[in-house]
């Protein structure tokens, strides 16, 4: 999978947390925990291999990637504040805002970085980066309920078959998981 469609899957994981967040009963506790190792682990996967890639390829999205990198940051401080708010009645305004930091990085990201990133990098690039991207990001998951390092292909498979997951046979590991993950939210 390239880096662009992985990125692209990953944002739409992360929407559905939110949409999950929104409607959450009782304790956000759990959702919040997904929501913050998933956004770490993709922020720690496109700072180490996708947007030096891109600036190494097109210098002039320096300034791009560097606003993208701050942007991350934001987010991590929004969810914090987040995080604080659980139990007050500061708790929906401090999601609103991390949610809206976070979508408004995705926006951005879709619409500036990824598609230089798509138009200045060569096709087998784009497919090791986005190689390099899920490793990352996988690895950061490691050791969370988020990610189980023991699952197998076949085990992904079977979840894919019973989720009803079309066009489960062509899917490589990664894809598997991914599908499962979709299906699952």
């Amino acid at each position: 999978m390239d880096a662009v469609t992985a990125i692209m899957n990953d944002h739409r994981v992360m929407e559905r947390l939110f949409a999950a967040l929104r409607v959450v009963d009782g304790d956000p506790r759990e959702v919040l925990a997904e929501i913050k190792a998933r956004l770490l682990a993709h922020s720690v996967a496109e700072e180490e291999h996708v947007y030096p890639a891109l600036v190494k390829e097109d210098p002039g999205e320096a300034e791009q990637v560097h606003h993208g990198v701050d942007e991350h940051r934001e987010a991590e401080e929004k969810l914090a504040a987040a995080e604080a708010a659980i139990g007050t009645p500061a708790f929906a305004d401090a999601c609103k805002e991390f949610i809206h930091a976070v979508t408004h990085h995705v926006e951005e990201e879709e619409t500036e970085i990824l598609p230089a990133l798509r138009e200045e990098t060569p096709a087998a690039k784009l497919d090791e980066l986005g190689a390099a991207f899920e490793e990352r990001r996988l690895s950061e998951l490691a050791g969370t309920p988020y990610f189980d390092q023991n699952v197998t292909k076949d085990d992904l498979y079977n979840q894919a078959r019973k989720a009803g997951v079309a066009g489960r046979s062509d899917m490589n590991k990664d894809e598997l998981r991914q599908a499962v993950e979709r299906q699952n939210r």
